[in-house]
């Protein structure tokens, strides 16, 4: 049989509570350590996430600002567009109520009177034109 060793229930209990005792008092330093890092680290991280920030929130409102430039902008160009609309349609009322020809009744015109010059030419090598005298009468302007 195998000789059992003699414990002192004692002087485990004397090294076990020493041991503890270590231990805790290294888990205590490494907390006061950790605290003292934190401290010094936190707030060299706090002004670098602060500096970070800054920088982004300037980001955010030069891109913000350009957004709204551009928002703008289109928003400017399509009421000028409409306001341009609203001025064309109301002068080409106006010209049409005071009997101005359009663009369109004067092309045509002008294409009329190129024809009538054609067929007038054509007749005229055909036949002898007698040139007519046209008298305009003066007439009394009313006062």
């Amino acid at each position: 049989m195998a000789k059992k060793q003699a414990t002192n229930p004692v002087g485990l209990d004397i090294q076990l509570a020493n041991k503890v005792r270590e231990s805790a008092q290294q888990i205590w330093d490494a907390g006061l350590g950790a605290f003292a890092k934190a401290q010094v680290e936190g707030n060299k991280v706090f002004e670098a996430l602060v500096s970070e920030g800054e920088m982004l929130k300037a980001k955010t409102r030069k891109n913000v600002a350009g957004l709204r430039v551009s928002e703008m902008a289109s928003k400017a160009t399509g009421t000028w567009d409409k306001l341009e609309q609203v001025f064309e349609d109301r002068v080409a009322r106006a010209i049409a109520k005071l009997g101005v020809p359009s663009r369109k009744e004067i092309d045509e015109l002008t294409k009329r009177l190129n024809r009538l010059t054609d067929a007038l030419e054509r007749t005229a090598t055909s036949k002898p034109v007698k040139k007519a005298t046209v008298k305009v009468k003066p007439t009394k302007l009313a006062k």
